[in-house]
């Protein structure tokens, strides 16, 4: 009995870990019941980035190490120390191409800035019409894109905050939405081996209404008399849809196996305007100094019709040559109905 509480004891970061989860699956299980999927605008915002974070189940926010930290948590690209370079590609699904690049900047006794740009694309389809159902011969494409600037800065040696303010836009033939968002995020170092507890909020802002000359229609507005112009051109209304509203809270812990060998564990509470709450899991194992890492994790976890199942990846870090670093990673994230998905990302890092 002596031996198992001594173990404890010092083993806290398991028991904080094992907390966390146990609160945030409380949580999925008892919050099932009010369902608001497809009730918001600009869901590619939601589309995750980074195959590190990808790999390791989204549970990422505790973490955010990299580039792709904006997204995730912008309070975190305060520890960054070099000029950053992050850029992250994935034939998402059928027919859509994801892409995401970041670029951070440290400027000693202020913080760090970035800049960031994610898009979502469509390749070309074909115009069909009641008139026309196997095509007119034209074609149209979408895309919806956000471009963001990011400031942080440690408040500590343990504590920083960040924020992310983005133009978003989407955009459908000749009709297009566009508004105002942004993400604040915190991450604080606890004393107790080092467990790393992130917050963040992401997209906060103005809701997205559709305009354009697509919206225009024509309509007879004396339809029982005679002599009217039945041509009369006017425009459809659509409504205005907020914004995915998404809060994390996530834990990390490291633990240092041997001399150059690493396990991270990370778990996170997802809680979405526009769905139901669910958890994350992941996990890295590092190995020769950090050069090789595994990953593996599990995403959406209590969250009922998921789609989203288990997350598989591996990164490669190159020795530092005359200070420039050089990463490289890749990621598998499997649907239920839909298939496999790559994610591949390249980041380098430039120490002045």
């Amino acid at each position: 009995m002596k031996t198992r509480s001594r173990t404890l004891i010092h083993s806290p970061g398991l028991l904080v870990l094992a907390l966390v989860l146990i609160f945030t699956t409380h949580l999925s299980l008892t919050a099932q019941q009010v369902r608001k999927v497809g009730t918001s605008s600009a869901k590619f915002l939601r589309i995750p980035v980074g195959a590190k974070s990808i790999a390791m189940g989204g549970a990422f926010t505790a973490i955010a190490d990299d580039g792709s930290a904006m997204f995730w948590n912008p309070g975190n690209t305060a520890v960054q120390s070099g000029y950053t370079l992050f850029i992250h590609h994935s034939p998402w699904l059928p027919g859509l191409d994801h892409n995401y690049a970041g670029f951070l900047l440290p400027v000693s006794g202020v913080g760090v800035f970035g800049i960031n740009v994610v898009s979502l694309m469509s390749e070309e389809m074909e115009i069909t019409t009641m008139e026309a159902p196997m095509g007119t011969g034209e074609t149209f494409t979408a895309a919806s894109t956000a471009a963001g600037f990011t400031f942080a800065r440690n408040l500590t040696d343990r504590f920083s905050i960040g924020a992310n303010f983005k133009y978003i836009s989407e955009r459908i033939f000749h009709s297009r939405a566009a508004g105002f968002g942004f993400d604040v995020g915190t991450m604080f170092i606890t004393p107790f081996r080092d467990i790393r507890f992130g917050v963040s909020i992401s997209n906060v802002g103005t809701g997205l209404q559709m305009h354009g000359e697509d919206l225009n229609t024509y309509v007879d507005v004396a339809p029982n008399k005679e002599g009217n112009n039945e041509n009369i051109v006017a425009r459809l209304k659509t409504d205005e849809f907020g914004l995915p509203i998404i809060m994390r809270m996530g834990v990390a812990w490291d633990w240092q196996m041997s001399a150059g060998t690493r396990l991270t564990i990370a778990g996170e509470g997802v809680n979405p305007n526009d769905n139901n709450h669910s958890v994350s899991l992941g996990a890295e194992f590092a190995t020769l100094n950090e050069v090789l890492m595994l990953r593996g994790g599990f995403s959406e976890l209590f969250l009922e019709d998921r789609e989203k199942g288990l997350t598989l990846g591996a990164g490669i870090r190159l020795p530092a040559t005359e200070g420039l670093a050089f990463k490289f990673d890749y990621a598998y994230q499997d649907f239920r109905h839909l298939g496999g998905v790559h994610h591949v990302t390249i980041q380098t890092a430039f120490q002045p």
